[in-house]
């Protein structure tokens, strides 16, 4: 018996765009799975179903995936992203990033501190810290409730450490 094989090569595409798995998807990112369902759960995605029930995603999931690792990787919580996402209103995103901005300069402030303190400390020419005058007044006053100095002052770091 013969089988003959017959190609139809005036055949056109369905025009639906290619889709991957949510599997497809996290690998892509190097996410785990249950990132992109937790996302889903907060509005972040959402994905279109196949017949059975599955998530299907396509390029526009990608780009959605980047721009929420983007954000995530700028420091912005899920829920603000998500806000950011839906924002009609120009002027209610600005204003978001705007405080987000703040918070960012915030801890910056609060991480150059801790540097500072770190380098002074590793500056200081006492070898026991605790024999610091300086480090036992700054103990000293966090203990009653008070707040460590400003980091930096008009000249460059405070030092709080030293001889």
């Amino acid at each position: 018996m013969v089988t003959t094989l017959v190609v139809n090569a005036d055949m056109k595409s369905s025009g639906t765009p290619p889709t991957m798995s949510i599997g497809e998807l996290a690998g892509r990112f190097g996410l785990a799975t249950h990132v992109l369902r937790h996302w889903e759960s907060a509005g972040l995605i959402e994905p279109a179903r196949d017949p059975h029930g599955r998530r299907r995603y396509d390029a526009t999931h990608v780009t959605r995936v980047a721009v929420v690792l983007r954000a995530k990787g700028a420091g912005l919580a899920l829920d603000d992203i998500r806000e950011l996402l839906r924002a009609g209103d120009p002027g209610a995103r600005r204003q978001r990033l705007e405080a987000h901005r703040e918070e960012l300069r915030r801890r910056l402030a609060a991480a150059q501190a801790c540097l500072d303190l770190v380098e002074c400390a590793l500056g200081c020419a006492h070898d026991d810290l605790a024999d610091c005058p300086r480090f036992r007044d700054v103990v000293a006053a966090t203990a009653e409730g008070g707040h460590l100095p400003a980091a930096t002052g008009a000249d460059g770091p405070t030092r709080w450490y030293g001889p």
